[in-house]
C-alpha cells in the first residue's frame, strides 16, 4: 500500500493545536478509507480479567488499586477464574485481557501456573501482562525482561496489551505514577516482545498534566519502534478519568472535541500502524460512533467486564448485539475478530 506522506512533530504540534477540528476529521477519515477501504469496523469479544488489584506503585491516577494488607485487596482464586474464562466462551470470546497490580507476593511461578492452569483447560488467547507488569515479575523474580517474556510465552501468554504507557515522557511520569518503570523501559519491554514474535497494542492516556508537545512526543517514540518492529497491531488513546483519583476536583476531564482531535491526529501520525481503536468504554458508545469518522476503525471490545475504568466512577456497558447496531447505525459493516485481527465473523 502506497504510503500517504509523512508529517513531521512540528506539523503535528500545529494540527494540534490549530487545526480545525472538522477538518482534521475529515483528513484522519480520509486516512481510514485509504487503510480499511471495505468499509468494516472491527471489535472483539473479551473480558478483562484483574488478576488482582494489590499495587506497590500507588499512582496517581490510579482509582482501582489497593495495598498490600489493604481488607479490600484479593488476588482471584482459582473457581472464579474459571467461572469467569467459561462465561466468556459461552458468550463467544475469543480472548481474555489478563491484567492486575504490582503485587509483591506474586512471583513468576505464579504466573506461570496461572497461564498454564488457563491454557490446559481453555481454548482462548490470553493477552496479559502490561510492561510495567512484566518488569515487576522480572525483578521480583531476579530474571532479565527477555527472560521473563520468554517464560510467559512458553507457560501461555500469546500477546501483551499496551498499558502502563500513560504518557511516554518521563517528566510527565515522574508526576502521575513515580514508582512505575520509565518510559525507555516501556518501549524496551514493548521491543523484546516484538523480537520473539509476540504482537503488542499500544496505547495513551492524555488529559492529565501533559503539555501538548509531550502527546506528540509520545506519538513519535511509538512511531519510531514501530518503523523498526512492526510489532504493534493497534493504538488506543484515552482521556484520563479523574474520578476517585489523587486528581478528582483538580483536573476537568478531557472534552469529546479534545478526545476526537487527538484520536484524529493519532491516525494522521502514526502512519505505520494499521488500526486505530475508539474508546467507548471512557467516552460511551455514541461518541465512539462519531469517533470512526475522525479514524478510527475498531472499537476494541465488548468488555464483558471492566473494573479500572469503573473504578475510577466511569461505567458504559454494551452487548454484542448492541456493537453490532452501533456500527451499523454509524454507516459500517460490523466484524468480530480475533486478538491480532483476522476475522471471525461479519454481521
Amino acid at each position: 500500500m502506497k504510503r500517504i506522506a509523512r508529517i513531521t512533530k512540528e506539523d503535528a504540534l500545529d494540527m494540534l493545536n490549530k487545526a480545525d477540528l472538522l477538518e482534521l476529521g475529515r483528513r484522519a477519515d480520509g486516512i481510514r478509507r485509504h487503510r480499511h477501504a471495505d468499509g468494516v469496523v472491527t471489535f472483539v469479544v473479551d473480558r478483562n480479567i484483574n488478576y488482582t488489584n494489590v499495587c506497590v506503585n500507588h499512582c496517581n491516577f490510579c482509582a482501582f488499586f489497593r495495598e498490600e494488607g489493604s481488607p479490600e485487596g484479593y488476588v482471584l482464586d482459582d473457581n472464579d477464574l474459571c467461572r469467569k474464562i467459561e462465561e466468556t466462551l459461552e458468550l463467544g470470546g475469543t480472548q481474555i485481557l489478563l491484567q492486575g497490580g504490582l503485587n509483591p507476593n506474586l512471583d513468576v511461578w505464579y504466573y506461570i501456573d496461572l497461564l498454564k492452569g488457563i491454557k490446559d483447560r481453555y481454548d482462548i488467547n490470553v493477552h496479559g501482562f502490561s510492561p510495567p507488569e512484566v518488569c515487576f515479575i522480572a525483578d521480583n523474580s531476579d530474571l532479565t525482561v527477555g527472560e521473563t517474556l520468554w517464560v510467559l510465552r512458553d507457560a501461555g501468554l500469546d500477546s501483551m496489551p499496551g498499558g502502563g504507557a500513560e504518557l511516554l515522557v518521563d517528566r510527565v511520569r515522574s508526576r502521575l505514577s513515580p514508582r512505575k518503570i520509565d518510559s525507555t523501559r516501556w518501549l524496551k519491554v514493548m521491543e523484546e516482545a516484538h523480537s520473539i514474535g509476540m504482537r503488542t497494542t499500544a496505547t495513551m492516556m492524555f488529559g492529565s498534566v501533559e503539555e501538548p508537545h509531550e502527546i506528540i512526543e509520545h506519538l513519535d517514540r511509538l512511531r519510531e519502534l514501530q518503523d523498526r518492529t512492526g510489532g504493534f497491531t493497534a493504538f488506543i488513546p484515552w482521556p484520563f478519568q479523574p474520578g476517585n483519583t489523587a486528581y478528582e476536583g483538580k483536573i476537568t476531564p478531557a472534552t469529546a472535541v479534545e478526545y476526537l482531535r487527538v484520536l484524529a491526529l493519532a491516525r494522521i501520525y502514526l502512519d505505520n500502524f494499521e488500526n486505530i481503536q475508539a474508546s467507548w468504554v471512557t467516552q460511551g458508545l455514541k461518541l465512539a460512533q462519531v469517533a470512526l469518522r475522525f479514524g478510527a476503525n475498531d472499537l476494541g471490545s465488548t468488555m464483558i467486564e471492566e473494573n479500572v475504568v469503573a473504578a475510577a466512577g466511569v461505567s458504559h456497558s454494551v452487548s454484542l448485539d448492541g456493537m453490532v447496531r452501533a456500527i451499523s447505525d454509524a454507516g459500517f459493516r460490523a466484524a468480530q475478530r480475533d486478538t491480532v485481527y483476522n476475522i471471525v465473523k461479519e454481521y
